[in-house]
């Protein structure tokens, strides 16, 4: 006879029925929309296949395709060339400043993608500073290089990205187990051999986790590819200028074929990595750092690490500094003649100015907060209800994570742009609600996975014996849970706000004049030459994105 549930917990499956089919429509339905979009069914005219077959047969679609796929490998490599033995350095070597040098080189993580961009172009583009140094250095008539193409994207990536490698290399040396070096050196191993059979196979799944997030995040990668990209399309952009040249079906073909890449990369991805069982079965106490004994050779290591710290800062020196210029004050001098705070005073005077930076705050903070509230109703939800439905939940929470914010702008637009309540489709397009809509979705899996590793480390007998008690199921939640995750969740919101804040792959594709974000406006004042107000905006990006950094490493170091 089967069993019947009580009354309580029915009515929590129920909710949590409602819950998978709300997130089903926030992210999964988009896409399916995207979908019947590109074969022709949603206008009702019957479906074709052949704007694929039209994708198929032109060769800028497949060279796009082939450029996001060896420029996303490319990066992975040069990402794990700097930033593995920058984790060995800092995590097995002990020398002056260690600690505050490790915190330093690891900020170009917590750099706003569009902010790095521009602080890159202040710095080595054909009038930054480097550029113009070597100019003057050596009389050229005109620029040394031009920063563009393929090696300027690859250069941003490289930069932003070797950090994913640095902290997930330092993570997992911290958790060798010191045994199996010391076993590995009595059976007579060497430091190589030793590093090849026992620290890089036990190093496996962290090196895998970093080489899938740097994969992932360099195949959605859209400001680098825009700005630098030049005649150099990545199946991101030409996203982007098929809509803008009104081949719109072509970018619904091009938005589903990325999407799909994007699944297949993230399923092969994780095929192809060590189980995880291996680094959770070594446990004991970590290797000691070796100590420089020579006075030299400590000097030497502190003042290598400082000039490495002040190199991956320059671009944010770059960003303070060029904010500081004038407007028409720096034509042709290697250095800016005239530097004070008018363009700050400018933006304070200039209420238009400030629109931005309201609309970017207002937009990010409502995101953050739904995104919260909604990843952790998701992520208790999936806790307690194992099985299809939990793993439903969670599945719907990471998956736009793993598509690139190009494809949901494309999604979201291609949905909302009609009025068919009947078929959950509502106009949304030119309101002030579809950018905070598309953060929304895109900040799901930081929160949603925050709540999650928050959720995972609470006891369950703190719940039962609330329950035990008397406590109501809201009771509980308000006095016991939510106050034992909140250090999780004030992580997954700071990361929120700040990828709200700097967002600019889905801004590009959904906003208007009135409700234009902080990212916009920085491309609109470079393109009329206002070099330091395009600066001041991305000083305050960069502050906000090293706030939430600081915030988001305090909570895990918690």
């Amino acid at each position: 006879m089967r069993e019947r549930r009580p009354p309580s917990r029915r009515a929590s499956r129920s909710a949590a029925f409602a819950l998978a089919a709300f997130l089903g429509w926030l992210v999964g339905y988009p896409l399916l929309m995207t979908l019947l979009q590109a074969l022709g069914l949603a206008g009702g005219d019957g479906w074709s296949l052949a704007p694929f077959q039209e994708f198929v047969s032109r060769p800028d679609e497949w060279l796009a395709l082939w450029r996001s796929l060896w420029i996303s490998l490319a990066s992975v490599a040069l990402a794990a060339a700097i930033g593995i033995p920058l984790g060995f350095i800092f995590e097995r070597t002990e020398f002056p400043g260690r600690q505050f040098l490790g915190a330093l080189i690891a900020l170009p993580v917590a750099l706003p993608p569009l902010v790095g961009v521009i602080a890159f172009l202040f710095l080595y583009g054909e009038s930054g500073f480097i550029s113009r140094g070597i100019r003057m250095l050596f009389s050229l008539d005109g620029p040394p290089w031009r920063l563009n193409g393929p090696g300027a994207i690859l250069l941003v990536h490289a930069y932003s990205m070797y950090v994913y490698f640095y902290l997930f290399t330092r993570a997992g040396l911290a958790r060798l187990d010191n045994a199996l070096l010391e076993a590995a050196a009595s059976l007579g191993a060497g430091p190589g051999r030793t590093l090849r059979k026992v620290t890089l196979p036990l190093l496996g799944p962290s090196l895998a986790g970093a080489a899938l997030l740097t994969f992932m995040t360099s195949l959605a990668s859209f400001s680098a590819p825009y700005i630098f990209g030049g005649g150099f399309r990545v199946m991101t952009t030409q996203i982007v200028f098929s809509k803008l040249n009104g081949e719109t079906t072509m970018a619904y073909v091009e938005t589903v074929t990325l999407a799909a890449m994007a699944l297949v990369a993230l399923w092969a991805m994780q095929r192809l990595s060590p189980p995880a069982a291996v680094e959770g079965a070594v446990r004991g106490i970590a290797p000691s750092r070796r100590q420089l004994r020579s006075r030299w050779s400590r000097a030497l290591a502190g003042g290598a690490g400082y000039a490495l710290a002040a190199l991956m800062l320059l671009p944010h020196a770059t960003l303070v500094l060029i904010s500081l210029v004038p407007p028409g004050t720096w034509t042709t001098e290697a250095w800016p003649p005239v530097l004070n705070f008018d363009n700050y005073r400018l933006l304070a005077a200039e209420p238009g100015r400030l629109t931005p930076v309201w609309n970017s705050l207002w937009m990010a903070t409502v995101a953050a907060l739904a995104a919260v509230l909604l990843g952790f109703l998701a992520a208790r939800s999936s806790l307690r209800h194992k099985g299809r439905l939990g793993r439903l939940l969670e599945g719907l929470l990471s998956l736009p994570w793993a598509i690139p914010g190009t494809v949901f702008a494309v999604a979201l637009a291609t949905t909302f742009s009609v009025q068919q309540p009947w078929f959950g489709r509502f106009v949304l397009i030119g309101t002030p609600w579809i950018l905070p809509l598309a953060y929304l979705v895109r900040n799901l899996p930081m929160t949603g996975r925050a709540a999650l590793a928050g959720l995972g480390q609470l006891d369950g007998a703190l719940e039962e014996a609330a329950a035990s008690l008397g406590a109501s199921p809201w009771r509980t939640a308000r006095r016991i849970v939510l106050p034992l995750v909140r250090p999780a969740l004030a992580a997954g919101a700071s990361l929120a706000f700040i990828t709200g804040l700097g967002d600019f792959v889905t801004s590009i594709v959904l906003y208007t004049y009135s409700t234009r974000p902080i990212s916009i406006e920085i491309l609109s004042n470079l393109r009329l030459q206002e070099l330091g107000v395009a600066g001041v905006y991305g000083v305050l990006l960069m502050i906000a994105g090293t706030t939430a950094f600081v915030l988001w490493g305090r909570k895990e170091a918690a």
